[in-house]
């Protein structure tokens, strides 16, 4: 068997061989907001420290995704511990080669303390700690991800080094401080969900990422456009858990870098444009023996099951959408991590806004997807509240933990499904109206005796609710073009 064909199986000893014509190597791993932060090594250094691990500065759990440290400084990394070094240790499972980069090998890494043990903010060791929870019970847990993204034509730009004019998505940032944000160009015009035409206008693009994700080993398993001027949406391949979300970071990854070079900007924000839907991040999850059976689905229908949505839903399963259910008011700041999440939970979008589910409901926050649409082995749950701009590592780790304290627990449905017909938020909708801002999210989070207290611990809510307090300032701090068009002449 060649070295390369399974990453899982590569040792220490493997590494020499496998580099042998690589004179360096990247590697990177994930901050807080989901950003893979990096770097690149020369060969030497990188195998002198594959099984150690080497210093990373813990500024990147220290600042936010603009680079500017917390208001608050937080406990992980701060001036008085002078943003100590923190432990990546790479994982060389994670092994892939970057093909719009010369086929250079790359390594994901996970942070721990450098005493040992897990950096508590770490969002990769947060999902292995879940993983590893109901793998020790016998269990493991298979995960998708969906993502909707608008595109925009980067802004042109001509500098004395270069002459003539080109379009980068680097230069986006510096064009908005300067230009009205709805003046950048869609890459494509009209509302043209699933359509077989528009992506021939953009073909070396569209086929370049769907072709570069199969490489990178972050596949596509469908790809079209969606409603949405210049709206592309991708759904990942169904894989286990901590591997989908290796996927989830890696796709935006490689579609950043693939439109940079085409001069188009991705965006993953959850509502880029006023009046038009926003970007989700759907995820889905089931729960698997060590065998792989789905363990969601029944055998036989249940005649008296309490609802008719879970006659063809397993005890287990049950209990899983109580915990979630139970849970998802007290963890909104991981699944809507933003400001700008909260206008995409909005009603009349197709966006949940309640504590809701139903069979192939796809209003309600967890559409339960089983049979008689679907095969039995299929049966999962769809987590609908999660926008694109989400952290997947820390949303998949979110849904698993809340899923088996309701398993541990045997938790039990306490509100009906919404069925056929009935709206999210209208008066056959017994849920919960979840939060409305991260602020009021926020609050909710960080409570004493709250449920993320008590399936994360204190280190990681803290930490978090610190990093989104940090946004909440930012954000009552701002004076925006709505304000200043609104007021400038009229009061």
């Amino acid at each position: 068997m060649a070295i390369t064909d399974d990453p899982a199986e590569l040792t220490h000893a493997d590494l020499k061989e496998l580099l042998k014509d690589d004179i360096s190597v990247k590697v990177g791993g994930t901050d807080i907001d989901g950003i893979l932060r990096g770097k690149l090594m020369s060969k030497k250094k990188f195998l002198s420290v594959s099984e150690s691990g080497f210093g990373f500065c813990s500024v990147i759990f220290g600042w936010d995704m603009h680079d500017q440290t917390y208001f608050k400084e937080l406990k992980i990394s701060n001036k008085e511990n002078g943003y100590r070094d923190i432990v990546a240790e790479i994982d060389l499972a994670s092994y892939r080669r970057i093909p719009w980069e010369n086929d250079i090998p790359f390594f994901l890494v996970s942070f721990r303390e450098p005493e040992g043990g897990p950096l508590s903010a770490c969002p990769r060791s947060l999902l292995e700690k879940q993983v590893k929870k109901i793998s020790d019970a016998g269990y493991g847990a298979l995960a998708g991800a969906e993502f909707e993204f608008y595109q925009f034509r980067a802004p042109t730009r001509t500098s004395s080094q270069t002459p003539h004019t080109e379009r980068n998505s680097s230069a986006t940032a510096t064009y908005l401080r300067e230009n009205p944000v709805n003046s950048l160009p869609p890459l494509e015009e009209g509302m043209f969900g699933y359509s077989l035409t528009r992506p021939i206008h953009n073909q070396d693009y569209y086929y370049g990422i769907f072709d570069a994700c199969a490489k990178f080993r972050c596949n596509i398993e469908g790809w079209h456009t969606e409603s949405g001027p210049g709206v592309y949406e991708a759904a990942l391949e169904y894989g286990e858990i901590a591997e989908m979300a290796d996927r989830a970071a890696l796709f935006k990854l490689t579609v950043k870098n693939i439109g940079s070079k085409f001069g188009i900007t991705p965006c993953f924000m959850a509502k880029p444009r006023e009046g038009l839907p926003g970007n989700s991040g759907h995820v889905h999850l089931s729960l698997t023996d060590k065998k792989g059976k789905n363990l969601f689905s029944r055998e036989k229908p249940d005649p008296n099951a309490a609802y008719p949505d879970l006659a063809h839903l397993s005890d287990l399963g049950r209990h899983f959408l109580a915990g979630l259910l139970e849970g998802l008011p007290d963890v909104m700041p991981i699944v809507a991590p933003t400001i700008n999440s909260y206008k995409r939970l909005v009603e009349n979008f197709w966006a949940p806004v309640t504590v809701s589910w139903g069979l192939e409901h796809r209003a309600a926050s967890i559409r339960l997807i089983a049979p008689p649409t679907a095969s039995p082995k299929a049966t999962r749950f769809e987590i609908r509240v999660p926008g694109a701009d989400a952290n997947t590592y820390l949303v998949l780790a979110t849904i698993l933990a809340l899923g088996w304290r309701g398993v541990e627990k045997k938790l039990q449905l306490k509100i009906p499904p919404l069925g056929k017909g009935q709206d999210v938020g209208g008066q056959e909708d017994k849920g919960e109206r979840l939060a409305k801002s991260l602020k009021e999210a926020t609050e909710r989070f960080k409570r004493k005796g709250s449920i993320a207290r008590e399936v994360f611990g204190d280190d990681f809510v803290d930490h978090f609710a610190g990093t989104r307090e940090h946004e909440i300032r930012l954000w009552d701090e701002a004076v925006t073009d709505w304000e200043v068009k609104r007021y400038i002449e009229t009061v």
